[in-house]
């Protein structure tokens, strides 16, 4: 026992001056923690005794947003509460359940334990108990203000008490400077013991801190040095693995960097590049060396305001670049003009497109519903006002205008309900392998009676033999027929139809040619878009739409297919159908 190093320290050091350090700073120490916690509790006693400022919290907790009003009001009294946001913070707790709602520290809020404290202000008293063994000092204060019940929580962790300890272990350690002198010249006793492992565990930390980790320091003894000296090789295994990691993972967040979608440009605190990824090049358009501070962002945040923003904060704006709208989040990295400047790219130009679609949507849509509803309006009245008046063949052909504006509102309903199913995903497709070949004759068969009405010759070229395809044979032929059916509506009386078919390998397609008067070149790129119509009046006179081709697009689209204009000279349009003959799995399943 008397041989370990540890036994020969206290025989020769601790006898000296452990007592004394252990009796004088044990008694400094915690005479300088009850006066720091006496000054607490009295700082706290004094203002929340203050009837005026009492009064005041219970005037901002009966506003309605009583939270962010009480903390207004604790900001402004931080001084006299002590609030620094380092060592001391206020919160905001909600009476009944203990929730923090606000405070200068959300961080520690949103983890705050119910201390006995809050539980005594959640029953309705004031907790203001010292616990002298804890390692923070609280108080807990109800504040009510007509329906509205809150908890202010002061909060101190002690952070200056230990600050006044060290100073105060700084003081007790040069009055024992003599005793340290001492100590010092029996200490060569143990000198021989100690010099020689200590100087091996040296060297053995340079060479690691060289990045060296091979060699393994030998152990000379079975004492506390020569513990230690194992210890410290199992140090060095478990650094030299744990830089590894550290090493995986910032390849990771390299390579992360350099493939987000998203852009991230940073400067130093002189507006310096110092980061800059591929994708933040591709949206500014210009090199990294020309990615120049003052040039790009400086009119649209100013380099000095990103500095003095608080950790957290950010700013907001937006870039035009080109055709690309890109969005910009400007962040300070650090607290002080040390630090640099922080922006993340994020290219909103879809978003944008998608907003403006979805406003011409609205717009077409309250258009295509507004006319046939001031036809039914007009009608009506024209009917009423005329109080029998009028002959009972005109007032049944009014009604037949009213029935038929009624069921072309229907069908606008019907199709936006389709598409509203298609675009969320709850229309179901009834997959099963059905004959393409049969699915055109059927909808040939359904259109000929149409197509004979306007005069039309309707011919066809399909082989005889079209492969199984794998689909919603109701869906297909939905497709087939809004194709059909545009060619014989606008077509003029006595035209030509032609439908031909055939398969490549693996796809099967369907061609509808007519001799009309085709679409002009400027509307070919829309014409599958929600209510586009090349010929609005002929469309509305038709009984059209415009939103036939865009659902069968989707329905397309659905089963992995494509539907397209051919190009082709002359008058006339060409629609072309494609379709898989096999879906994936994954594409049946999902269907």
């Amino acid at each position: 026992m008397f041989r370990s190093l540890h036994m020969k320290l206290v025989m020769i050091l601790v006898l000296l001056i452990t007592s004394l350090m252990t009796v004088v700073g044990a008694f400094l120490m915690t005479s300088v923690t009850n006066f720091y916690i006496d000054s607490f509790y009295e700082q706290m006693n004094e203002a929340f005794s203050d009837a005026s400022f009492y009064s005041a919290l219970q005037t901002e907790a009966a506003q309605e947003d009583g939270a962010q009003r009480l903390q207004s009001l604790l900001e402004l009294y931080s001084g006299t509460l002590g609030i620094d946001s380092r060592s001391r913070n206020y919160y905001i707790l909600d009476a009944g359940t203990g929730e923090f709602l606000a405070g200068s520290d959300e961080a520690a809020g949103a983890t705050l334990e119910q201390t006995a404290n809050i539980l005594a202000a959640r029953n309705g008293a004031v907790g203001a108990e010292s616990d002298i063994a804890a390692s923070y000092m609280d108080v807990a204060v109800p504040v009510s203000g007509g329906d509205n019940h809150f908890i202010i929580y002061i909060r101190d962790d002690r952070a200056a008490v230990s600050d006044l300890n060290s100073e105060l272990l700084i003081i007790i350690l040069q009055a024992l400077l003599v005793g340290l002198l001492v100590s010092i010249l029996l200490s060569f006793l143990l000198a021989k013991t100690m010099i020689d492992p200590i100087e091996k565990l040296t060297e053995g930390a340079e060479r690691i801190a060289g990045g060296d980790f091979d060699e393994v320091l030998e152990v000379d003894s079975t004492d506390e040095i020569g513990i230690l000296t194992t210890t410290f090789n199992d140090m060095a295994s478990v650094l030299h693995d744990t830089l590894d990691a550290v090493e995986n993972e910032r390849s990771k967040l390299d390579a992360l960097f350099l493939h987000m979608t998203d852009g991230v440009v940073a400067y130093d605190g002189d507006q310096r590049l110092m980061h800059c990824n591929p994708a933040a090049v591709a949206l500014l358009d210009r090199a990294p060396e020309d990615c120049v501070y003052a040039e790009i962002f400086e009119p649209i945040c100013p380099f000095a305001h990103v500095l003095s923003m608080r950790r957290g904060d950010y700013a907001e704006a937006e870039l035009t670049v080109g055709d690309r709208s890109v969005e910009l989040y400007f962040a300070a990295f650090a607290d002080d003009e040390a630090g640099g400047v922080l922006i993340v790219l994020h290219d909103i130009t879809e978003h944008r497109k998608t907003e403006e679609r979805r406003r011409e949507f609205v717009a077409n849509v309250s258009h295509e519903l507004r006319t046939p509803l001031t036809n039914i309006r007009s009608y009506a009245e024209t009917i009423r006002d005329a109080d029998g008046d009028i002959p009972r063949e005109t007032e049944n052909g009014f009604l037949d205008i009213v029935i038929s504006e009624t069921d072309r509102m229907t069908h606008i309903v019907q199709d936006l309900l389709t598409l509203s199913r298609l675009d969320s995903g709850r229309t179901e497709m009834v997959m099963a392998r059905f004959s393409f070949g049969d699915a055109i004759d059927a909808v040939l068969r359904s259109i000929a009676l149409e197509a004979q009405r306007h005069g039309h010759e309707l011919t066809s070229d399909c082989p005889e033999h079209l492969p199984l395809i794998m689909g919603d044979r109701g869906r297909i032929e939905q497709v087939m027929l809004n194709v059909l059916s545009n060619a014989v509506k606008y077509t003029p009386d006595g035209g030509h139809i032609r439908v031909t078919a055939g398969d490549a390998g693996d796809t099967v397609w369907m061609e509808v040619a007519d001799d009309g008067i085709g679409i002009p070149e400027k509307d070919r790129g829309r014409i599958f878009e929600r209510f586009y119509r090349v010929d609005k009046a002929r469309s509305r006179e038709s009984g059209g739409t415009g939103l036939g081709l865009s659902i069968a697009t989707e329905i397309v689209q659905r089963h992995n297919g494509s539907l397209s204009l051919v190009d082709r000279e002359g008058p006339g349009t060409t629609v072309r159908l494609e379709l898989p003959v096999m879906q994936s799995e994954g594409q049946e399943a999902l269907l």
